[in-house]
């Protein structure tokens, strides 16, 4: 690997990858309970299991939680203000910005899509992001 190439967070680039193609997915255990990559052992307590396979993530969650940030970090600034929420896609939950909607129109209950976003960041070059449906 050159000193030009980005390092990869083995997993969560994976991730966003499948994201990027159209294809997201999340990780299930044998006992059902979902997480995100790059998990290795399920996160649900007192479950523990190493036994994780790969399942369509929803084409569609729901929006549980949503903030506007006005004043954001520095990775993010140049989009503020924006919307970031928190959305439920049956076993999993997502943090994302809200795109495609004033800021202060995303509401709780809003049903959305997944898609990965390009912030105006020099040090962020993709991100998870929804789009009201």
């Amino acid at each position: 690997m050159s000193d030009d190439e980005p390092v990869r967070d083995a997993g969560f680039d994976d991730w966003l990858d499948a994201l990027g193609d159209g294809d997201p997915y999340f990780l299930e255990c044998e006992h059902g309970h979902g997480s995100l990559p790059p998990r290795r052992v399920c996160p649900e307590p007192g479950c523990d299991s190493t036994d994780l396979e790969e399942r369509s993530l929803p084409e569609t969650g729901r929006i549980e939680s949503v903030t506007v940030v006005s004043v954001a970090t520095p990775a993010f600034e140049a989009d503020a203000p924006f919307a970031l929420a928190v959305a439920d896609f049956g076993p999993v939950s997502l943090t994302g910005q809200v795109r495609g909607i004033e800021s202060e129109d995303a509401e709780i209950g809003t049903t959305v899509s997944l898609e990965l976003a390009t912030p105006g960041s020099e040090t962020v070059d993709r991100a998870v992001a929804f789009r009201p449906r």
